[in-house]
């Protein structure tokens, strides 16, 4: 089966430590973000688990936990943008994480690794010539540590909008002209463009429009296929595959403006408060009325055939 660790927080970058003790005692435990008192347990088992997923802004502070992960096949977005602390106050610096992409890239390989510069927003700051230029420069920094780079465009959400109210709808007109020119210079720096939730309006000039955390995207990372029970997308526009996410919302604290994932500032930092990297879950701890559901898991490798 496939574990998923990022679309809910970071666990990379705040939660490094937690995850670590995770692998050493062999499971965790999540809550419904709908129902808190229903709680899945997984085990963490390279037995059952085939693949963990991580998307993350910062993957230093993991990188001494890696050895845990041997054993395990790995999936490994690192995202990073041109953006200034008006937009992304507590990430780090960016020519850091770039030291850090290419660190972990020879650690998991190549095929175990991609690079995310979005979400992409037109500002008078953030102009497309900007854009066109910074991620022209990031590509350079990166050739030959991945060959995938993930683009999307911002998303106004209820909560975007309460959290960054200056934000505006990147246009159509926008969206191609900046889309084009970000799969030439991927191409030339030996990467694949891949759209997120964007549809198919930049596949006839070369981008893959398939979905980024993808079924084909684990095999190709671990180089064995995988029968997977059929899952429908976290949105209409999304054919990724996106169960078992072991994070929690409110608790990134990057806090980034532009965030589905958190609500407001002050309900993150207080849930950081309850954060014991010795419990099974990531906030909190057991309680009372909790109802503990043992997720069967099983390896979804199909006979072992290696893709290479």
């Amino acid at each position: 089966m496939i574990i998923n660790t990022g679309q809910r927080t970071d666990i990379p970058a705040f939660y490094s430590e937690w995850f670590a003790n995770r692998l050493k005692d062999g499971y965790v435990c999540v809550r419904n973000p709908y129902n808190p008192h229903q709680v899945n347990r997984y085990l963490l088992s390279p037995d059952v688990v085939d693949v963990i997923g991580f998307c993350t802004k910062n993957p230093a502070p993991m990188l001494k936990y890696m050895d845990l992960l041997k054993g395990y096949g790995q999936y490994w977005y690192v995202t990073i943008t041109p953006y200034g602390k008006d937009v992304e106050p507590n990430v780090p610096d960016k020519h850091q994480v770039i030291k850090d992409f290419i660190e972990l890239s020879k650690r998991v390989g190549i095929n175990s690794i991609g690079w995310r510069y979005d979400p992409i927003l037109i500002s008078d700051r953030y102009t497309e010539e900007y854009h066109i230029h910074a991620y022209e420069k990031i590509a350079a920094a990166l050739e030959g540590y991945t060959e995938t780079s993930v683009i999307s465009f911002v998303d106004l959400y209820p909560k975007v909008r309460r959290n960054f109210p200056e934000a505006v709808e990147v246009t159509a007109e926008q969206k191609l002209r900046l889309g084009k020119e970000m799969i030439r210079i991927a191409a030339s720096h030996r990467m694949t463009l891949k759209p997120c939730a964007e549809g198919d309006m930049l596949a006839p000039f070369g981008a893959d429009t398939g979905g980024c955390m993808t079924i084909g995207t684990d095999e190709k990372a671990i180089g064995r296929h995988l029968d997977t029970p059929k899952l429908k997308g976290a949105r209409a526009e999304c054919a990724c595959y996106l169960a078992c996410d072991i994070g929690a919302y409110n608790t990134c604290k990057h806090l980034c403006k532009y965030c589905y994932a958190n609500a407001e500032p002050e309900v993150v930092l207080e849930n950081s408060r309850l954060h014991d990297v010795n419990s099974p879950f990531i906030i909190g701890n057991y309680e009372p009325d909790d109802k503990i559901h043992d997720v069967p898991q099983k390896s979804w490798v199909d006979g072992q055939i290696s893709l290479f």
